[in-house]
């Protein structure tokens, strides 16, 4: 099942640039503390305001119950209930936190007795109350005089928040706590835990306000709401980790396991063996174009590997014959020149010469080759054709020879004008060679390409001959003086410049058939 799994994953892949993969990660994990401190933030203010609405919802209990109690107060008829739920006041990043609630101001004007009674009623209530919620519970009348709880005998009517109670207007704020201390470790790093809410509440009799319940608590701790909830973090903590996990299993497909096939795969070539291994579906975009021009590269060494080895190997063998016959020439002199006469003596001297030639031609058109397989082709230039071939044809023509151009037509080719020089000179100099009369050119155009066409009417080439013309040291005229390098040579100079030579079929002779790339010139016709 795993197994189908990881199959239709790699079959749906999407392709992905590295640089993509590495900004994701980057991103996501460089957003990681600023989620956290960003949860941290929200989840101590939501605490904050859990605080606020607890005390709320408590004190309009309690507001509903004194009213129900309060001297005078009728019952009011019931009508269509309507729901208004309190929007929260208070906010840690813009409420302003105030100095530790005050001392109670001296009374200025004493209680009314049924209120003081009314009060006595309600205390157990409030006691109650107290003793479930935690909060602190003062009940003020309508003149701000405390009446049941701490600070019983003062008036705290001067208090914004009470202020607004009597004004009719529920009110809630921050207040600096006197009394914190420390519980939890790391309980400094929250911002609301040495603060609380302080909220006032108008009790409203017969539309009149009588009193105000003054209600107040600590928030919740951050670390304890941590505590409380550290089932929901740890399973935060684990789906984040999971992600990191499965962000580091792509980057592993996409970019590591990759390379290092490829590094096992590189060892492997440069040590003559191995296989290159296949495209990994899941690896970005430039790693699987790493691994494309890899194999191209392992398949050109590879080629030219076997290349090399095929060349040393003909190198040798043509080198053997000439430097076999002057080593015996040597030899003999050596041995017999005392015996010889000055006929044999001259003869064997100019044997010794011509083997001597041969390898100095031989290492010439070596050196022709070498060059040729190593240039490179630079920004070329556009060079008119028929020039360059009426050039070469005049300087092939001699009295017995003729050079034809056959209907030159005006043509720009990207290629350099002495590489196609030489080209057709060699071409021309093995038909007259061969024992050829004459040499037709011809020019024409071949799709995106050139096609230049030079054929002679000389015997032509056997046909068990046609496929090695082009190997290196195969020649029909070795006792000529042929060094079969003539033909790879100018093969090696077209594939240079992106050109090839191609032997064709010719009833008359031999031909041979040149492409060139076409310029993009605008006077091509």
């Amino acid at each position: 099942m795993i197994g189908a799994l990881k199959q239709a994953v790699k079959a749906r892949w999407p392709r992905m640039r590295l640089r993509t993969i590495l900004f994701a990660t980057l991103f996501f994990v460089a957003a990681l503390p600023g989620f956290g401190a960003i949860f941290l933030r929200v989840y101590e203010n939501t605490l904050v305001r859990q605080t606020e609405a607890e005390l709320v919802a408590q004190g309009a209990a309690l507001a509903a119950t004194a009213q129900a109690v309060w001297p005078g107060a009728t019952t009011p008829p019931l009508g269509p209930s309507r729901f208004l739920p309190e929007a929260p006041r208070i906010d840690l990043n813009s409420t302003p936190i105030l100095p530790e609630r005050p001392t109670p101001a001296p009374v200025v004007r004493a209680p009314d007795p049924a209120t003081l009674a009314t009060a006595q009623r309600l205390l157990p209530i409030f006691a109650a109350t107290r003793q479930t919620t935690l909060a602190s519970i003062i009940l003020l009348d309508g003149a701000g005089n405390i009446l049941i709880g701490p600070g019983t005998g003062g008036n705290y009517a001067a208090l914004p928040e009470v202020q607004s109670a009597l004004a009719g207007e529920p009110a809630t704020a921050l207040r600096r706590n006197g009394a914190y201390r420390q519980v939890y470790r790391f309980e400094w790093l929250s911002r609301a835990a040495a603060i609380r809410v302080h909220h006032a509440r108008p009790i409203v009799v017969n539309g009149r306000v009588v009193g105000v319940l003054l209600l107040s608590r600590s928030a919740r701790a951050l670390f304890r709401g941590l505590y409380e909830d550290r089932g929901k973090i740890a399973l935060g903590i684990l789906v984040i980790f999971g992600i990191l996990v499965v962000l580091s299993g792509v980057l592993s497909r996409g970019i590591a396991r990759p390379i290092e096939a490829l590094s096992v795969a590189t060892r492997a070539v440069s040590a003559g063996g191995g296989a290159m291994p296949a495209v990994p579906p899941t690896a970005a975009i430039e790693i699987q174009s790493l691994y494309v021009d890899f194999a191209f590269m392992a398949q050109a060494i590879d080629r030219r590997s076997r290349y090399l080895r095929d060349f040393a190997h003909a190198v040798s063998h043509e080198f053997k014959t000439p430097l076999a016959g002057i080593r015996g020439a040597l030899e003999l002199l050596r041995d017999h020149a005392g015996t010889m006469s000055d006929e044999e003596r001259d003869r064997f001297l100019a044997n010794a010469d011509a083997d001597a030639e041969r390898l100095t031609l031989l290492v010439s058109r070596l050196l022709e080759l070498a060059r040729a397989d190593m240039s490179q082709s630079a920004i070329l230039a556009e060079i008119a054709l028929t020039p360059v071939i009426s050039k070469v044809a005049d300087a092939e023509r001699f009295p017995g020879f003729d050079v034809v151009v056959h209907d030159p037509a005006t043509l720009t080719a990207a290629a350099p004008g002495d590489t196609i020089e030489t080209v057709l000179a060699a071409l021309i100099a093995n038909s007259r060679q061969a024992g050829a009369t004459v040499v037709t050119i011809g020019l024409e155009t071949a799709g995106d390409d050139i096609a230049i066409t030079v054929s002679d009417n000389g015997p032509g080439i056997a046909e068990p001959d046609r496929l090695r013309v082009f190997e290196p040291f195969f020649t029909t005229r070795r006792s000529g003086g042929g060094t079969g390098l003539g033909l790879p040579i100018v093969r090696s100079l077209l594939q240079a410049h992106g050109g090839s030579v191609d032997l064709i079929d010719n009833a008359g002779g031999t031909a041979f058939r040149i492409l060139l790339p076409r310029s993009a010139d605008p006077f091509d016709q």
